[in-house]
C-alpha cells in the first residue's frame, strides 16, 4: 500500500492561507522544541558585577587572576545575569525579496520568520523592536513586551513599497544609532549586495555590543538553480533581463552563489555573529528548530570554554 505524502502544517504556502500574522506566528513556535526556561535568543555573557575576596568552597575557576597578580590576594569575579533584554528584528523589504518560485516569497516567509520570533521573545516577557529597510530604513518601532507589535510588523510590510536596494551597511548603520542598549539583534535578508558592504554594517552593531544573528533567507530555486529549456531572468533591483538556457550558466552561477555565501558565512564567523542559511520552501519549524539546536550547541561550548 502506498503513502500518502505527508504534508507539514506549518509548510509556508499553507501558514499562509491563514492570514493572521498573530495566529501564525503562535502556530510555528507551538511547533518547536524549545524549553520555555531558557531563551534561544540570550546573549552569550552575563554582566560583570564585582569583585569578593576568595573564601575557602568557591570555585578557583572564578578566580582573577590579574588582580592576584597586582596585589598577591584572591578574588572571585561576581556576575549578574541580565534579567531583561531587548530583542531587535531587522526585516529587509527591498524589491528583490519579492521574488518567489512558488506562492510565498522571500519577504512573506521573512515576515513569518519574524513574527515567530517576536512571539517567542514575548511569551518570555521580554521586548522586540522591529526595523523595515529597503535602500533606507522605512520604519522603526522601538522595543516593547505586548503582542500588538507583531500587528504593527504586518501592517508595516504591508505600507512599504520596496524599491532597489544597492547597500546594506547604510541601512544597519542608522538603525545601530537608534538602538539605545546593547541588544540582541536579527537580520533577516537575501544579502545579495557585496559582502564587504554587508559586514561593515555587522560590524557596527558588533562594535557596539549586540549579539547578531544572520538569517540568509533565500528562495529554494536561487540556491539549487534547477531551471531547464529557456527562460528570461527578470533582474528585481533594475537589472537588465537575461535571455538564456539554464543549463549553460547553472555551473557558473553555483560557483558564484557558494563563494558569496561561504564569504557571508566566513564573516559572521571572524566577527562572531551566528549565521543560518534559510530555504524558503522548507517548514519554519524545521528551519527555527535547526538553529535553536546550533545556537544551542554553540552557547554550550562558549560556557565550557569560559569555565575551563
Amino acid at each position: 500500500m502506498d503513502h500518502l505524502p505527508q504534508i507539514s502544517y506549518l509548510d509556508p504556502e499553507i501558514l499562509q492561507k491563514i492570514g493572521d500574522l498573530e495566529l501564525i506566528a503562535r502556530e510555528v513556535v507551538e511547533g518547536l522544541r524549545v524549553g520555555s526556561h531558557r531563551s534561544p535568543l540570550r546573549g552569550f555573557s552575563t554582566e560583570f558585577a564585582h569583585h569578593r575576596q576568595y573564601v575557602p568552597g568557591d570555585s578557583i575557576r572564578n578566580i582573577d587572576w590579574r588582580v592576584f597578580g597586582r596585589t598577591e590576594r584572591y578574588y572571585t569575579k561576581l556576575y549578574e545575569a541580565e534579567t531583561n533584554y531587548d530583542c531587535h528584528l531587522l526585516v529587509d523589504a527591498s524589491a528583490s525579496m519579492n521574488y518567489a518560485s512558488g506562492k510565498v516569497s522571500k519577504l512573506e516567509y521573512a515576515k513569518f520568520l519574524a513574527a515567530s520570533l517576536a512571539y517567542i521573545v514575548l511569551k518570555q516577557r521580554d521586548s522586540v523592536g522591529l526595523s523595515v529597510f529597503d535602500s533606507e530604513v522605512r520604519g522603526y518601532l522601538p522595543p516593547r513586551s505586548t503582542m500588538g507589535i507583531i500587528l504593527q510588523l504586518d501592517r508595516l510590510l504591508r505600507e512599504t513599497k520596496p524599491v532597489p536596494r544597492t547597500t546594506i551597511a547604510k541601512q544597519l548603520h542608522d538603525i545601530a544609532f537608534m538602538m539605545k542598549r546593547r541588544s540582541f539583534v536579527v537580520v533577516i535578508s537575501d544579502f545579495l549586495v557585496d559582502v564587504d558592504d554587508i559586514l561593515a554594517g555587522l560590524d557596527h552593531l558588533r562594535y557596539d555590543g549586540h549579539n547578531v544573528v544572520v538569517l540568509h533567507t533565500l528562495d529554494h530555486h536561487e540556491i539549487e538553480f534547477p531551471f531547464k529549456g529557456i527562460w528570461q531572468f527578470d533582474g528585481l533591483e533594475q537589472e537588465e533581463p537575461l535571455i538564456t538556457q539554464p543549463e549553460r550558466i547553472r555551473e557558473d552561477y553555483l560557483a558564484r552563489f557558494r563563494e558569496h555565501q561561504e564569504a557571508l558565512r566566513a564573516g559572521c564567523i571572524a566577527n562572531q555573529s551566528d549565521y543560518a542559511l534559510v530555504d524558503t520552501s522548507r517548514p519554519l519549524d524545521a528551519v527555527l528548530n535547526e538553529f535553536f539546536f546550533q545556537r544551542q550547541t554553540t552557547l554550550n561550548g562558549a560556557s565550557a570554554s569560559a569555565r575551563s
